[in-house]
């Protein structure tokens, strides 16, 4: 029962910083403004990682590579750790692969996120302080599709069908994490 709480405690502490981690580098990619609170916690809770490492890893074109490998080594480190617990020994090639499909996997899941509050919030509430962020996050994505999908009766199918790929893209990620996982 103990393995079990640590091996929990581990998955989620770990994906709760790898996610912040995360959101952090797409806000940079995507040129989403910090200055808002999901941007300003996401620098609070992540600025301990990612100062460090900017001393080590300069940007790449344009590209925030400090968080992004952060994050990279921060999932592998959890890998190792849950695998530790359980008494397994896999690879280093293994974990790297892994890892790696998880940071696609996440990220996925947090565009998902963003898609789906973008949509209910251009319902609900469309001039919510959060809303930019999440319409800055989402809206490189439903651009193109917006450009061959009409709106029905005013109304904006384009995220429906962008989220269907996702979970499709998911599937997708799923079957590259078995093979990873085989290293």
């Amino acid at each position: 029962m103990l393995i079990q709480i640590a091996t929990f405690l581990v998955d989620n502490i770990v994906a709760f910083f790898v996610i912040l981690l995360l959101v952090r580098f797409h806000f940079q990619w995507l040129r989403v403004p910090f200055r808002n609170p999901v941007g300003e916690f996401v620098v609070a809770v992540t600025n301990w990682i990612v100062r460090p490492a900017r001393r080590i890893i300069p940007p790449l074109a344009g590209f925030d590579l400090a968080t992004l490998l952060s994050a990279w080594l921060l999932q592998g480190l959890g890998l190792w750790m849950r695998m530790a617990l359980v008494g397994a020994e896999p690879s280093v090639l293994s974990i790297v692969g892994v890892a790696l499909v998880e940071l696609l996997r996440y990220s996925v899941f947090i565009l998902i996120f963003a898609v789906f509050i973008q949509a209910i919030l251009s319902w609900v509430n469309p001039h919510a302080p959060v809303a930019p962020v999440f319409n800055a996050l989402s809206r490189p994505f439903l651009r193109p599709l917006q450009r061959f999908i009409p709106p029905v009766g005013n109304v904006d199918l384009t995220p429906l069908v962008l989220l269907l790929g996702l979970w499709v893209l998911l599937f997708l990620i799923d079957g590259l994490a078995k093979t990873a996982a085989q290293l």
